[in-house]
């Protein structure tokens, strides 16, 4: 396998990071998945913006550019064989020795790393997958906003749970606030319907300001679907007419199931997706076929 590593493409086992890269050490780093369509990474622009943001927030002299980025992401796909993929682009504060540090990180390291897009069978998009409560509480953020940064820990404890829970295959976990509010996913964000209206957790609450959570909420407004932002309960999600949960990797995924801590189960709506998540997706692809064509 090869792989991205500060511009260049080369063998995996060679593309090394030093003991001392504050990544490593100290989990100073952040990261940015995506998928292609078409063979071109899917809102780059944006999954680059709010990695210059996190950058910035960490110290990190890093600024992307986006032509940069396609060109090499090219590269790397072409020495893989793949016609499209999963990427991730990561980006660590580089070697800066054993201490905390005293400046900014001048020399950070990059990879790009690719994968064949999963398969996912069309059914899901129509019967959806089981959503299930997790007792793992959401950490809260290291700063204003949630990262996409290498702490990720919470979201590995959490996988961890669910996988003992036997949650039926290709189920997503749940977290709550430590206040008891509905937040993410382990890799996702959470929507759902009641009477029509769109709802979605609050930045508030510390979860992921996800790109795909973003154009969700652009779409929903450019088919005038009212949509709220805001701090709502397991008992609220239990009453809804639809759920889904959004990845920039799997799109909206229907949740026909959901799922207590104590494994008692709830059948979504008519146990099938709804109309508004079928609306929206099929907006989502086609926008972003479209632009990717």
């Amino acid at each position: 396998m090869k792989v991205g590593y500060n511009g260049s493409v080369i063998e995996a086992e060679k593309a090394v990071v030093s003991v001392f890269d504050h990544g490593f050490l100290y989990g100073m780093g952040l990261f940015e998945t995506f998928r292609t369509y078409g063979g071109q990474a899917h809102k780059l622009n944006r999954h680059l913006a709010r990695l210059t943001a996190g950058c910035e927030a960490l110290h990190i002299r890093y600024l992307p550019d986006e032509a940069h980025v396609r060109s090499w992401l090219s590269d790397v796909m072409k020495a893989n064989g793949l016609e499209e993929a999963y990427v991730r682009l990561t980006v660590s504060a580089g070697d800066e020795g054993l201490g905390l540090p005293h400046g900014d990180y001048t020399n950070p390291q990059l990879w790009l790393t690719v994968k064949p897009l999963p398969e996912m069978p069309p059914s899901v998009y129509d019967q959806g997958r089981e959503l299930r409560l997790l007792r793992t509480v959401r950490n809260s953020p290291e700063g204003d906003t949630r990262l996409k940064s290498l702490h990720y820990m919470n979201n590995i404890i959490a996988k961890r749970e669910l996988q003992r829970t036997g949650a039926a295959p290709g189920a997503e976990g749940l977290l709550l606030t430590k206040e008891g509010w509905l937040s993410e996913g382990i890799v996702s964000n959470l929507f759902f319907v009641r009477n029509g209206k769109l709802y979605t957790p609050s930045l508030a609450t510390g979860i992921l300001p996800g790109i795909t959570r973003e154009l969700v909420l652009e779409l929903a407004a450019q088919s005038g679907i009212a949509a709220e932002e805001g701090l709502y309960s397991w008992e609220q999600l239990i009453q809804a007419d639809e759920v889904w949960v959004t990845s920039s990797i799997q799109e909206l995924v229907p949740v026909t199931t959901l799922t207590d801590m104590d494994g008692q189960s709830v059948i979504v709506g008519s146990g099938r997706a709804g109309r508004l998540h079928r609306l929206l997706l099929e907006r989502y692809r086609a926008d972003a076929v479209s632009r990717n064509a």
